[in-house]
């Protein structure tokens, strides 16, 4: 009987070590993987999760683009997610649509918003002056 608790116990630590390729929530004081910035506004922030569940977290797309670019190698078939500017939820990358210029200051000077729906999308270029 011992022993079968042991193998339990041992089964359950090696599930729970597996990697787990979900996004998580990014908060306001976070730090930034490339820049070393705080993360000060979610609705600019992406991430990205890799094969084996490690998670990179950014401040703007701008700065995810170029720590995949540097930093090749580490993220390798990581999945990318950014935050949907309108609710804050994180959206893989592929599904979003995205508004660039107009008004828009995001904080490392990308001025990049993604979106989970498309009307959302045209509803902002209107509102921030995006061509």
């Amino acid at each position: 009987m011992k022993s079968l608790k042991v193998a339990l116990g041992i089964a359950t630590i090696s599930l729970l070590s597996c990697g787990n390729n979900d996004p998580k929530k990014i908060a306001v004081g976070e730090q930034c993987e490339h820049c070393k910035m705080t993360i000060e506004n979610v609705k600019y922030a992406t991430e990205l999760v890799t094969e084996k569940g490690r998670i990179y977290k950014f401040d703007d797309i701008k700065c995810m683009n170029g720590f995949a670019s540097s930093n090749a190698d580490k993220v390798a078939n990581a999945k990318s997610f950014v935050t949907d500017y309108a609710s804050e939820k994180l959206i893989p990358f592929e599904k979003a649509s995205f508004i660039k210029g107009g008004s828009i200051k995001s904080p490392m000077g990308g001025n990049m918003q993604a979106y989970e729906n498309k009307a959302d999308a045209e509803k902002a270029k209107k509102e921030f002056g995006v061509e």
